[in-house]
């Protein structure tokens, strides 16, 4: 199967590892690679793409402004060290992107920001509203506050949450490898690039390999646990070397790389999961017009709404019903069962002094709405 073009994605994800963003040796930032590489971002942005960053690094560079001798730390150690830091990490990425006239936004998560519901959602907003600013999220583990453990697992994987989250269409990770291989190619010789994966069966993971660096915490096997997630919620994902320079320059001109394919996209994953996946917790009635609205592809507002049922909370799934009582389809609701009752009927404006705070202007984003067809009874 041909590979698919770097041009032909809107919103795009790119992970770089401490093992690509930190000497080594010296612990400090690799910044002609790093200027490079915002280069390659930079050229992206201009050309309409919408690019976020997940980024480590702030582990190594808080050790190395500390000085921390090498080897393992304990756990208040590394947290202390990402909280250094983080800031060095912001900052770095502040400039690199901003010599070229793109703001930084900086986003901090934890398992429970990509886990819980109504922290997802607050999340997910944030990201999408930097992105309307034309700014470029950088994202990283909450290091500081972990607990458990001081990692997510890898950011591999939240690079895949982060990116089904945003609703983006590809997920690129740059590694110490230019992507899968049949076997380690460091220890097998005849190892052969894999260029495309349609679907990530047994076979295929059974070629990860483990970690390959000191400062990698990731490894081929957690880049395949990332393509399960990424490609189930609709978003492509290539795995491609990070150690050459302008490294997303050289995927858009044809680089080695392994692409791991997605038979959907993030939106059509996504409405199929509102659809046939989550429980409904509650009715939204609506007039007619609100139908026709919704029909046309607009979003809910609570305007049309005439009647709220059952208790819900912000996030949950909700039927909308038609004034005839006729399911019209099935959506995230923006607002908890009381607060909802409290606006409908109500232009937006209202919202703010209904409520005594500036709420969504949607009662359902058409993002997430699921709309059946005409006459159809209830959604499967």
């Amino acid at each position: 199967m041909a590979q698919p073009q770097l041009e032909n994605f809107r919103r795009i994800v790119v992970k770089v590892g401490s093992s690509l963003l930190v000497d080594s040796e010296a612990g400090e930032v690799r910044s002609s690679w790093l200027a490079a590489l915002a280069a390659d971002i930079a050229k992206l942005h201009s050309d309409g793409r919408e690019v976020l960053v997940v980024s480590s690094g702030s582990i190594a560079l808080g050790r190395s402004r500390l000085r921390l001798p090498r080897g393992a730390l304990k756990l208040e150690e590394s947290q202390a060290a990402a909280a250094v830091g983080q800031i060095a990490l912001a900052r770095i990425w502040s400039e690199v992107l901003g010599a070229h006239g793109i703001d930084a936004g900086q986003i901090l998560v934890t398992l429970q920001d990509t886990e819980e519901r109504r922290r997802y959602l607050n999340a997910r907003s944030t990201i999408a509203k930097l992105l309307d600013w034309r700014a470029v999220p950088v994202i990283n583990e909450n290091d500081t506050v972990a607990t458990a453990e001081i990692r997510y697992g890898d950011n591999d994987r939240l690079a895949a949450r982060v990116a089904t989250m945003a609703s983006a269409d590809l997920l690129i990770l740059l590694s110490d490898i230019d992507g899968l291989y049949t076997a380690p190619p460091a220890q097998n010789p005849d190892a052969q690039l894999i260029p495309v994966v349609e679907s990530i069966t047994a076979e295929i993971e059974a070629m990860a390999g483990s970690a390959a660096s000191e400062l990698s915490r990731g490894g081929m096997r957690t880049k395949i646990e990332a393509g399960k997630i990424a490609t189930t919620g609709g978003t492509h994902m290539l795995i491609a070397s990070g150690k050459i320079e302008h490294p997303l320059a050289a995927i858009a001109g044809g680089g080695r790389c392994t692409w791991f394919l997605t038979p959907a996209n993030p939106v059509t994953a996504r409405k199929r999961w509102i659809a046939g996946s989550l429980e409904p917790r509650g009715t939204l009635t609506i007039d007619a017009g609100a139908v026709a609205a919704l029909r046309a592809g607009k979003s809910l507002l609570p305007a049309g709404v005439i009647r709220v049922d059952g208790q819900f909370a912000r996030g949950d799934a909700v039927v909308v019903r038609g004034p005839d009582m006729h399911e019209i389809g099935r959506g995230l609701v923006a607002y908890d069962a009381d607060d909802a009752d409290r606006i409908k009927g109500r232009s937006s404006p209202d919202v703010a002094a209904i409520l005594g705070v500036s709420g969504r202007a949607e009662m359902i984003h058409r993002d997430d709405l699921v709309i059946g067809p005409a006459g159809v009874g209830p959604m499967a």
